[in-house]
């Protein structure tokens, strides 16, 4: 697995859109979002459909056409250094074939920012773009609206990424000891199942550091995900594997029994608690950046900054 392209770093008065290519918006946290932006003295737009809602189904955002339209619009600006995603939930999957791949590809590379559901967003720029992407949190959600952590971690991979070069577990175990080195990878568990045999996901975790988190799901899912990853041959060749949160997801020790009955036999190191996904005071993680991973210690070490 190859390292991808590094997009330039922000800087004081850098233009940065707001786009909402999922789930609706509220209005009161995107405002709170947007005055966190100012306060870190960047330029925040906002895309024309961000406040919208599906007429038919209210989980999305708009419909598909015009959430690919204010995604593509904000990408293609060439006054825009950066795009951060205002939430998660559903709906990348529905609008990514609408993207102009080509356009994407010809626009000068920026900073993607968000989770959860831009999982397959994060999959779809490295398989289509060669591009560097920040697993972090995103302009409306709860974590980065109220949480310093959160929004400092972030603000330092943006503006100051030799910072922010290493990134220590918050007190986990090795779940499997060792060392592996590779390039970053991964996301949402469920979006990573579900984006297997389509046209933006990359064919194997060969060769990388398997980023996994998810919310919301009961152990009986998340077994059906990581099997999946398994039978499909996915996750053959895999150097290490990093978990994040799993909010939701059930008592936590049941979790961690899972994995290691999934994973476990991969023979490669397994280290948890790494802060990133949709837990409180989430840390922000570039995915397409080769990083060296000392499970034992529960240490993870970028190679180089995430930008540049």
């Amino acid at each position: 697995m190859k390292e991808l392209v590094r997009p330039p770093r922000l800087a004081a008065g850098a233009r940065v859109a707001v786009v909402a290519p999922s789930g609706p918006v509220p209005e009161e946290r995107l405002q709170a979002g947007l005055d966190i932006v100012r306060g870190w003295d960047l330029d925040p737009v906002v895309g024309a459909h961000v406040l919208d809602r599906h007429g038919r189904f209210g989980y999305l955002a708009g419909t598909d056409a015009d959430r690919a339209a204010d995604f593509q619009a904000a990408w293609c600006d060439p006054s825009v250094d950066a795009v951060f995603c205002a939430r998660g939930g559903y709906g990348v999957q529905r609008m990514a074939d609408l993207l102009d791949w080509d356009a994407l590809r010809a626009a000068r590379p920026k900073a993607l920012v968000g989770f959860s559901d831009i999982t397959a967003l994060h999959e779809a720029f490295a398989t289509r773009l060669g591009l560097v992407t920040l697993h972090g949190p995103m302009a409306a959600g709860i974590d980065f609206v109220k949480n310093a952590r959160a929004q400092d971690h972030l603000r330092a991979t943006l503006f100051e990424p030799e910072s922010v070069r290493t990134i220590r577990s918050a007190g986990g175990q090795a779940l499997v000891p060792g060392r592996a080195g590779g390039v970053l990878l991964g996301g949402c568990l469920c979006l990573l199942a579900s984006e297997l045999g389509t046209p933006h996901a990359r064919p194997s975790a060969a060769g990388g550091l398997l980023c996994l988190e998810d919310v919301g799901e009961e152990t009986y899912r998340l077994d059906r995900y990581l099997t999946q990853l398994l039978r499909a041959g996915w996750l053959d060749g895999v150097a290490g594997i990093l978990l994040g949160s799993w909010e939701g997801c059930g008592p936590y020790e049941r979790v961690r029994d899972l994995v290691l009955d999934r994973l476990g036999g991969l023979g490669v190191p397994i280290a948890e608690e790494f802060g990133f996904g949709h837990g409180e005071g989430a840390l922000t993680v570039p995915f397409g950046v080769r990083a060296e991973l000392d499970a034992g210690a529960g240490v993870l070490t970028l190679g180089v900054p995430a930008l540049v």
